[in-house]
């Protein structure tokens, strides 16, 4: 099993990660187990977002997709606002 998940930083802003061992892995951002990384100097940090995958290229595939979201878009994702997703994909043309 794999696992696409969205933590929330403690500055507001969100990481998106995969892992195949979700526990452990929430442990290490929380802990501060890998310096330098995004989350290290952002903690505490929350699990606001997951799925769960069978297939590691889905997992990824879904991973790489969110990771370009904007802030909103992964907000509604969060929020189970599916509806909201297919606007907030259509560009903004002045």
């Amino acid at each position: 099993m794999y696992f696409v998940y969205v933590l929330k930083c403690s500055d507001k802003t969100y990481y998106t990660g995969i892992t195949s061992n979700l526990d452990k892995r929430l442990n290490e951002h929380q802990s501060g187990k890998y310096f330098g990384s995004y989350t290290f100097s952002r903690r505490p940090i929350h699990l606001v977002y997951y799925a769960a995958f069978t297939d590691v290229n889905r997992a990824i595939e879904a991973e790489k997709k969110i990771k370009k979201w904007s802030k909103a878009k992964k907000e509604a994702l969060i929020n189970n606002e599916f509806d909201k997703l297919p606007n907030l994909a259509k560009k903004k043309f002045k």
